[in-house]
């Protein structure tokens, strides 16, 4: 959900003083009233119960709700996973406006936060096993890049169809060590845009993720991210009370993340019913449209579920009056269902 296009247009207002018949010029004067309209869009996806993608609604069928107020869809699109990932830009398009031709498929970004503790290591290698086995699901013209995490932040594979190099750059993913220099990819590419020397000094995985949404921004059309990981945030109290606090650049990376259209689907790898730190997995997938799902138990399920969300999306355009520039909320459901709406709460102007 990008912040939108605003939109100007000017109300006129005839007002006239009580004269008689006829009525001089002079006494007649009209009023500009400047409305400005905030035009946002919004990336919603739908599933059903068993995380199977929900197709064929229309803007009747959804509720939408900015800073608590119900707002009008003024239109919907829907975007199969195999549309091109600008959302449209032909090749006549792209030549028209100096773009590059998008080509089709999905963006999506493997993201691993590696770890040698017992209790992560061996569900960070059971869904490293699940990653590989995902790749087979994609569609020959999807494109994946495969990040990792450990002291900082390590870029292993630029965006690419080729499964041989992501299953190689998987594997690396989940061990300590740098990574020679990463050569671009052909459009799209994140290489351009990606701060290596920010990455070596990301000292917490708040700053690593920040360092990805600035590259991502860069890039049109919507992306996803499956965050293979144990935890984020800081864990500090007592074990009378105990408090996660988000890193510092958790909130200008949620930004940039909402500002280029990327939902987080946070895979959690640790063995256990619950721990702590899952608080800030389930922050991220909420703040971007994603989802948390834990892995301790059905490992399998967590992937389905990724699966079937980008099976495709609703791209919703709706409009607010505008209001103080800030933060503002948004909350979309479908009238009458139980279906899972995955879609971002907020945008800020």
């Amino acid at each position: 959900m990008g912040t939108g296009t605003r939109l100007k247009f000017s109300i006129g207002l005839a007002c006239a003083a009580a004269v008689q018949s006829p009525p001089l010029p002079a006494q007649q004067m009209r009023v500009q009233d400047h409305v400005e309209v905030h035009r946002v869009l919004v990336d919603a996806r739908v599933v059903d119960r068993r995380g199977d993608p929900v197709t064929s609604l229309s803007p009747n069928d959804f509720r939408v709700f900015i800073d608590r107020r119900p707002t009008t869809v003024k239109s919907l699109e829907w975007v199969e996973g195999t549309e091109p990932f600008a959302e449209g830009l032909t090749p006549e398009q792209a030549a028209e406006s100096g773009a590059q031709t998008a080509p089709p498929g999905r963006l999506v970004v493997f993201f691993f936060q590696s770890d040698f503790a017992p209790a992560r290591l061996t569900g960070l290698m059971h869904m490293k096993a699940r990653a590989i086995r995902f790749l087979a699901t994609l569609q020959p013209s999807d494109r994946v890049a495969v990040l990792s995490f450990d002291s900082h932040l390590e870029l292993r594979q630029d965006f690419t169809a080729d499964r041989e190099r992501l299953t190689a750059a998987i594997h690396r993913s989940i061990r300590f060590g740098g990574e020679d220099n990463v050569p671009p990819s052909p459009f799209p590419s994140l290489v351009p845009f990606f701060d290596r020397d920010a990455a070596k000094r990301a000292a917490s995985p708040e700053t690593g993720l920040l360092v990805v949404a600035r590259a991502l921004e860069k890039l049109p059309g919507s992306k996803s991210l499956v965050f293979f990981g144990w935890g984020l945030g800081h864990l500090s109290g007592d074990s009378t009370m105990r408090t996660v606090t988000m890193g510092r650049d958790y909130a200008p990376a949620r930004a940039a993340l909402v500002r280029g259209r990327v939902s987080v689907f946070a895979i959690d790898v640790t063995d256990a019913d619950f721990h702590d730190l899952e608080v800030g997995l389930r922050q991220v997938a909420e703040d971007t449209g994603g989802f948390y799902a834990k892995t301790n138990l059905f490992p399998g399920q967590a992937m389905t579920r990724v699966e079937g969300a980008l099976a495709g999306y609703y791209v919703l355009e709706v409009e607010a009056l505008r209001g103080p520039h800030g933060y503002h909320t948004i909350s979309v459901e479908v009238v009458g269902t139980n279906w899972t709406v995955l879609a971002k709460p907020g945008y800020e102007d």
